[in-house]
Protein backbone atom coordinates (compact mmCIF):
# COMPACT_ATOMS: atom_id res chain seq x y z
CA UNK A 1 0.00 0.00 0.00
CA UNK A 2 2.68 2.72 -0.83
CA UNK A 3 1.60 6.10 -1.32
CA UNK A 4 -0.95 5.65 0.84
CA UNK A 5 -1.09 8.48 3.85
CA UNK A 6 -3.75 9.57 5.97
CA UNK A 7 -4.89 10.25 9.44
CA UNK A 8 -7.35 8.40 11.02
CA UNK A 9 -9.20 10.87 13.77
CA UNK A 10 -11.05 10.58 16.67
CA UNK A 11 -13.01 12.95 19.21
CA UNK A 12 -14.48 12.34 22.46
CA UNK A 13 -17.25 14.73 23.69
CA UNK A 14 -17.99 16.03 26.91
CA UNK A 15 -21.71 16.84 25.97
CA UNK A 16 -24.24 16.62 23.22
CA UNK A 17 -22.44 19.70 22.11
CA UNK A 18 -19.40 18.89 18.73
CA UNK A 19 -17.37 21.96 20.39
CA UNK A 20 -17.15 20.28 23.70
CA UNK A 21 -14.18 17.94 22.74
CA UNK A 22 -12.70 16.16 26.02
CA UNK A 23 -10.14 13.75 24.09
CA UNK A 24 -8.45 13.74 20.86
CA UNK A 25 -7.27 11.27 18.71
CA UNK A 26 -4.94 10.52 16.12
CA UNK A 27 -3.23 7.69 14.07
CA UNK A 28 -1.01 8.64 11.22
CA UNK A 29 -0.38 6.18 8.79
CA UNK A 30 2.25 6.32 6.08
CA UNK A 31 2.67 4.35 3.12
CA UNK A 32 -0.23 2.00 4.48
CA UNK A 33 1.33 1.23 7.17
CA UNK A 34 0.27 2.89 11.05
CA UNK A 35 3.44 5.13 12.27
CA UNK A 36 1.97 6.88 15.29
CA UNK A 37 -0.76 6.54 17.45
CA UNK A 38 -1.43 9.60 19.64
CA UNK A 39 -4.22 10.85 22.37
CA UNK A 40 -4.79 14.16 24.37
CA UNK A 41 -7.36 14.81 26.74
CA UNK A 42 -9.02 17.88 26.29
CA UNK A 43 -10.49 20.44 28.87
CA UNK A 44 -14.28 21.48 27.48
CA UNK A 45 -15.27 24.91 27.74
CA UNK A 46 -16.17 25.22 31.71
CA UNK A 47 -15.12 21.85 31.89
CA UNK A 48 -18.84 20.77 32.30
CA UNK A 49 -20.03 17.00 31.00
CA UNK A 50 -23.24 15.67 31.01
CA UNK A 51 -23.99 11.99 32.64
CA UNK A 52 -24.66 9.94 29.15
CA UNK A 53 -20.95 11.07 27.35
CA UNK A 54 -19.65 9.92 31.00
CA UNK A 55 -20.75 7.05 30.50
CA UNK A 56 -19.64 6.25 27.14
CA UNK A 57 -16.05 7.13 26.91
CA UNK A 58 -15.55 7.43 31.24
CA UNK A 59 -13.79 10.74 31.48
CA UNK A 60 -14.26 13.00 34.26
CA UNK A 61 -14.10 16.90 34.96
CA UNK A 62 -11.34 15.75 37.11
CA UNK A 63 -9.62 14.54 34.47
CA UNK A 64 -9.55 17.64 32.18
CA UNK A 65 -9.02 20.05 34.75
CA UNK A 66 -5.92 21.04 33.79
CA UNK A 67 -5.60 19.33 30.62
CA UNK A 68 -5.28 22.40 27.84
CA UNK A 69 -8.01 23.34 25.75
CA UNK A 70 -8.74 22.79 22.01
CA UNK A 71 -6.53 25.54 20.46
CA UNK A 72 -3.49 24.31 21.68
CA UNK A 73 -4.54 20.67 20.95
CA UNK A 74 -5.56 21.57 17.39
CA UNK A 75 -2.20 23.31 16.82
CA UNK A 76 -0.56 19.65 18.02
CA UNK A 77 -2.84 18.17 15.43
CA UNK A 78 -2.47 20.38 12.58
CA UNK A 79 1.62 19.61 12.30
CA UNK A 80 0.39 16.11 10.99
CA UNK A 81 -1.64 17.89 8.41
CA UNK A 82 0.71 19.91 7.78
CA UNK A 83 2.58 16.46 5.92
CA UNK A 84 -0.84 14.62 4.96
CA UNK A 85 -3.68 17.14 4.68
CA UNK A 86 -6.36 13.80 4.76
CA UNK A 87 -8.69 13.04 7.86
CA UNK A 88 -10.74 9.65 7.49
CA UNK A 89 -12.79 9.12 10.27
CA UNK A 90 -15.25 6.48 11.79
CA UNK A 91 -18.77 8.42 10.93
CA UNK A 92 -17.24 11.45 9.54
CA UNK A 93 -20.52 13.89 10.00
CA UNK A 94 -19.12 13.82 13.84
CA UNK A 95 -15.99 13.61 13.73
CA UNK A 96 -15.63 16.45 10.83
CA UNK A 97 -18.51 18.28 12.74
CA UNK A 98 -16.79 18.27 16.06
CA UNK A 99 -13.67 20.21 14.00
CA UNK A 100 -15.75 22.92 12.42
CA UNK A 101 -17.82 23.68 15.80
CA UNK A 102 -14.51 23.69 17.67
CA UNK A 103 -12.96 26.01 15.13
CA UNK A 104 -15.94 28.24 14.87
CA UNK A 105 -16.38 28.34 19.11
CA UNK A 106 -12.27 28.88 18.89
CA UNK A 107 -12.30 31.44 15.90
CA UNK A 108 -9.64 29.47 14.45
CA UNK A 109 -9.00 29.42 10.42
CA UNK A 110 -10.61 26.80 9.12
CA UNK A 111 -7.98 24.50 6.78
CA UNK A 112 -8.41 23.09 3.05
CA UNK A 113 -8.76 19.11 4.50
CA UNK A 114 -10.06 16.30 2.57
CA UNK A 115 -12.05 13.76 4.58
CA UNK A 116 -12.77 10.04 4.33
CA UNK A 117 -15.72 8.18 6.51
CA UNK A 118 -14.68 4.81 6.93
CA UNK A 119 -18.56 4.27 7.72
CA UNK A 120 -19.67 5.64 4.26
CA UNK A 121 -17.12 3.01 2.64
CA UNK A 122 -18.38 -0.08 5.12
CA UNK A 123 -21.93 0.38 4.32
CA UNK A 124 -21.17 0.50 0.23
CA UNK A 125 -18.39 -2.39 0.39
CA UNK A 126 -20.28 -4.76 2.64
CA UNK A 127 -23.01 -6.48 3.65
CA UNK A 128 -23.40 -6.51 7.72
CA UNK A 129 -26.41 -5.66 9.55
CA UNK A 130 -24.39 -3.39 11.65
CA UNK A 131 -21.56 -0.60 10.56
CA UNK A 132 -20.52 0.35 14.21
CA UNK A 133 -16.72 0.58 14.71
CA UNK A 134 -16.10 -2.09 17.09
CA UNK A 135 -18.47 -5.07 15.67
CA UNK A 136 -16.87 -3.93 12.32
CA UNK A 137 -13.15 -4.60 13.84
CA UNK A 138 -14.46 -7.44 15.38
CA UNK A 139 -15.76 -9.16 11.55
CA UNK A 140 -12.20 -8.49 10.38
CA UNK A 141 -10.00 -9.03 13.60
CA UNK A 142 -8.64 -6.33 13.85
CA UNK A 143 -7.10 -5.67 17.59
CA UNK A 144 -8.16 -3.21 19.47
CA UNK A 145 -7.92 -1.82 23.28
CA UNK A 146 -10.59 0.75 25.25
CA UNK A 147 -13.41 1.55 22.21
CA UNK A 148 -14.53 5.11 23.08
CA UNK A 149 -11.25 6.12 23.66
CA UNK A 150 -9.91 8.55 21.07
CA UNK A 151 -6.13 6.78 20.39
CA UNK A 152 -7.84 3.54 20.09
CA UNK A 153 -10.84 4.25 18.15
CA UNK A 154 -8.60 6.41 15.82
CA UNK A 155 -6.15 3.24 15.43
CA UNK A 156 -9.33 1.08 15.19
CA UNK A 157 -10.81 3.27 12.45
CA UNK A 158 -6.70 3.64 10.59
CA UNK A 159 -7.10 -0.30 10.28
CA UNK A 160 -10.84 -0.41 9.41
CA UNK A 161 -9.74 1.79 6.57
CA UNK A 162 -6.87 0.14 4.85
CA UNK A 163 -8.84 -2.71 4.95
CA UNK A 164 -11.56 -0.97 2.91
CA UNK A 165 -9.28 0.27 0.44
CA UNK A 166 -7.93 -3.43 -0.25
CA UNK A 167 -11.26 -4.58 -0.63
CA UNK A 168 -12.60 -1.96 -2.88
CA UNK A 169 -10.22 -2.25 -5.14
CA UNK A 170 -11.55 -6.18 -5.22
CA UNK A 171 -14.70 -4.88 -5.90
CA UNK A 172 -13.50 -2.70 -8.43
CA UNK A 173 -13.92 0.76 -7.20
CA UNK A 174 -11.54 2.92 -8.87
CA UNK A 175 -11.42 5.36 -6.02
CA UNK A 176 -13.18 5.82 -2.61
CA UNK A 177 -15.06 9.09 -3.98
CA UNK A 178 -17.86 7.77 -2.79
CA UNK A 179 -16.84 8.22 1.19
CA UNK A 180 -15.13 11.74 1.14
CA UNK A 181 -15.86 15.34 1.23
CA UNK A 182 -14.10 19.04 2.72
CA UNK A 183 -13.75 20.28 5.83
Amino acid sequence: MQGINFIAIDFETATRKRASICEAGICVVRNGKIAETRSWLVRPEGNYYSYWNMQIHGIRPSDTENAPEFPEIWTKITEYLGECPVLVAHNAIFDIGCIRHSLQFYHIKKPDITYYCSLRAARKLYNFDCNKLDYLCDQFEIPYRLHHRAGDDAEMCARLFLREIRDAAKCDHENMDFCNGKL
